[in-house]
């Protein structure tokens, strides 16, 4: 990083993002801000105002500045304008925006400051059925001095969306920091003894996660494995669709909805299976956690993950979609200990060898660097 270090020594870094809640890219911007920050690199993160202040909470103690701001509706001259004079009382260097919003803005104002832009998408759910939001977009990948997208399906999608060449895109997988559990308590807090069997899903309560058919596929095995039980990590609006469905099938004390939780590494330490029931993925964090922690997986079939499990030799692929299919693969493991403790070793030896923080923050860097010698 020392090259970057010093080409951005007068200036700082600016990562740019349109939500502050504890989702998947704002994970990102606090991983690599933090990161960037530590080996030296002056480091600003833009958060909206009257947000909910978890992006800001993570970057406490860090060293990196934080910034509010505020986008009128709709695209506003006025709030690039402000955007851009915020860049320069910073003496921003390189802007790097994430997802839609900011990317649009970040892109705007870089251009009227003269300063290289980087946009990261992390997924194409904002723009991809909207004209408008692609041709916004489009004009943004114009300017920047490079489009990057954390997964080859999400490069793919975001060239045939944008109608841009895909060499355009630089792809990035998302890396984790892997921390051991400090306590596991889970398992203690659910009353579960030795002899029960726990799954462990992490993700946003949300339709697209999938996790009405992960309680449809427990409930499926009920009679062969009666001590199983299932906790699900995160917040959302279908809270309590789930504990409804899970009641449905007479199972409601076997599905444990737990909210946002701070201890992910000690969560996945109590699992036996780890289960990722998306129907619409790029590539996920929870997925990369679960790897490093050596938990044998069951993930649906979607964006990267296939990548990320090696195609299926660190861990079990199923369709989207498909209750019974997640059934028969979580009934695999649970049967055989010796296959699921084999999946976990795998997963874990390609986790470190290709997903780790530092690879993607490093990727991230040599990005900079390159920008830098490019103006819009």
């Amino acid at each position: 990083m020392s090259g970057a270090s010093d080409a951005l020594g007068r200036g700082r870094l600016a990562q740019l993002i349109g939500s502050d809640g504890p989702g998947g890219a704002e994970r990102v911007v606090v991983e690599v801000a933090t990161a960037l920050q530590g080996s030296g690199i002056e480091t600003v993160v833009f958060v909206p105002k009257h947000g909910e202040g978890w992006l800001e909470r993570q970057l406490a103690g860090s060293g990196v500045s934080v910034e509010h701001y505020h986008l009128e509706r709709p695209l506003s001259p006025a709030s690039a304008r402000a955007l851009a004079d915020t860049f320069r009382r910073h003496r921003v260097t390189v802007a790097h925006s994430h997802e839609f919003s900011m990317g649009v803005y970040g892109a705007w104002a870089s251009w009227l400051v003269g300063v290289p832009h980087v946009m990261t998408m992390h997924g194409g759910r904002y723009y991809a059925e909207r004209l408008r939001r692609r041709l916004a977009l489009r004009a943004a990948v114009s300017v920047s001095a490079q489009a990057v997208a954390v997964s080859t399906t999400c490069a793919r999608d975001m060239s045939r969306a944008l109608g841009i060449r895909r060499s355009r895109i630089r792809m990035i997988p998302n890396g984790v920091r892997f921390v051991p559990p400090r306590r596991v308590t889970l398992r203690h807090e659910l009353g579960l003894g030795a002899s029960d069997r726990l799954i462990v899903s992490l993700g946003s309560l949300y339709p697209v996660k999938g996790h009405v058919h992960l309680i449809d596929a427990v409930a499926r095995l009920r009679d062969r494995h009666p001590r199983l039980h299932l906790a699900i990590g995160g917040r959302g609006d279908q809270a309590d669709s789930l504990v409804a469905r899970a009641s449905s099938h007479g199972i409601q004390d076997r599905v444990h909805l737990l909210g946002l939780r701070s201890d992910v590494e000690g969560l996945l330490a109590a699992a036996d299976v780890f289960a990722l029931p998306s129907l619409s993925e790029a590539m996920p964090l929870a997925l990369l956690e679960a790897m490093f922690a050596r938990c044998p997986i069951v993930a649906s079939d979607v964006g990267d993950v296939s990548i990320a499990l090696d195609r299926g030799s660190a861990g079990l692929l199923v369709r989207p979609g498909d209750a019974g299919a997640l059934a028969a693969a979580i009934d695999s493991l649970l049967s055989n200990a010796a296959q699921a403790h084999a999946f976990g070793e795998r997963a874990e030896r390609r986790a470190r060898a290709e997903y780790d923080l530092s690879r993607m923050v490093d990727r991230y860097v040599d990005v900079y660097r390159s920008a830098l010698g490019t103006r819009p």
